[in-house]
């Protein structure tokens, strides 16, 4: 597995996973804007996103941060349901959280 900051390529795939990990959830699957267009919603408004993926290049999980005033918002922590438990999201989490580092985002700031 490795995780990287999304690239477009991965788009429809990450979408699947994120549709398989709600409806895993019991939720009616539906797609947020945001997931349409990542690079406009996260990295043009001072955020990030980032897709684990597995040995085949295939999407298993997702992650991203946008601040939002002066704390910094978790968004879209999906992994695919039955690759839970497994340590991807805590590897999505360290990675998010190195970037609110970077970025100054206190940790009490985070928004759950």
């Amino acid at each position: 597995m490795k995780i990287i900051k999304f690239e477009q390529k991965y788009r429809d795939d990450m979408i699947f996973m994120n549709l398989t990990a709600k409806n895993a959830l019991g939720t009616v699957p539906h797609l947020r804007d945001d997931l349409l267009n990542v690079e406009e919603c996260y990295f043009k408004n001072g955020g990030n996103f980032w897709i684990a993926l597995d040995d085949n290049d295939r999407v298993i999980g997702s992650i991203g941060i946008l601040p939002i005033d002066d704390f910094a918002e978790i968004k879209r922590l999906f992994i695919m349901p039955n690759l839970k438990r497994q340590g991807i999201g805590t590897k999505l989490l360290k990675i998010l959280e190195e970037y609110a580092k970077q970025q100054k985002y206190s940790m009490a700031q985070y928004k759950f």
